[in-house]
């Protein structure tokens, strides 16, 4: 992983992220809606890019009550593992280029991962037991931000087996591995 980036950020950007009304503040659907407006604010995190040639690069954006934003940037062929995100449930918005993310296709083929492609302005909402791998594609750098609920404290990377899909191989900690 690379190394997380420190900054300090103008108070306005977590405004207007307020949880939809009648939703879970920490539901998928809520999460996609702040990383939505998050997106909406580029000229507060546009001038926060960059690229690392060796490795995806990622900053912790903004936080709200109980939920947290990371910035990401990716060229083709950089990636994440097979990872959960330790029980916090989470949205992510392609900002710019396009992301590759791999799923476990489930328990009738456990050994394989399904694909899906997504481009600029999508955004994937997922629930706190999701597993998946992202990888930059496409011809330029990529940038995505992602928005997690609870905030992130242990992230659990697998590695996919034949028969029995994923399976836990390592746990990374907050404040300790990234």
């Amino acid at each position: 992983m690379s190394q997380l980036t420190h900054v300090t950020l103008p108070a306005q950007l977590a405004q207007n992220t307020r949880p939809v009304p009648g939703t879970d503040p920490l539901s998928p659907k809520a999460l996609a809606a702040i990383a939505r407006r998050l997106a909406g604010q580029a000229d507060l995190w546009r001038p926060l890019l960059h690229v690392d040639p060796d490795r995806r690069w990622y900053t912790r954006l903004t936080t709200g009550p109980g939920w947290e934003a990371w910035l990401l940037t990716w060229l083709p062929g950089q990636g994440t593992d097979l990872h959960d995100h330790g029980g916090s449930s989470g949205a992510f918005t392609i900002l710019d280029g396009e992301l590759q993310e791999l799923t476990p296709a489930g328990a009738a083929t456990p050994g394989r991962l399904t694909s899906r492609v997504l481009t600029a302005g999508e955004v994937r909402a997922f629930g706190s037991r999701h597993i998946h791998q992202v990888i930059g594609v496409g011809g330029t750098a990529a940038a995505s931000l992602h928005v997690y609920g609870p905030a992130l404290t242990v992230m659990n990377r697998y590695h996919l087996d034949p028969e029995r899909g994923p399976v836990l191989a390592e746990t990374d900690r907050a404040g300790q591995d990234w």
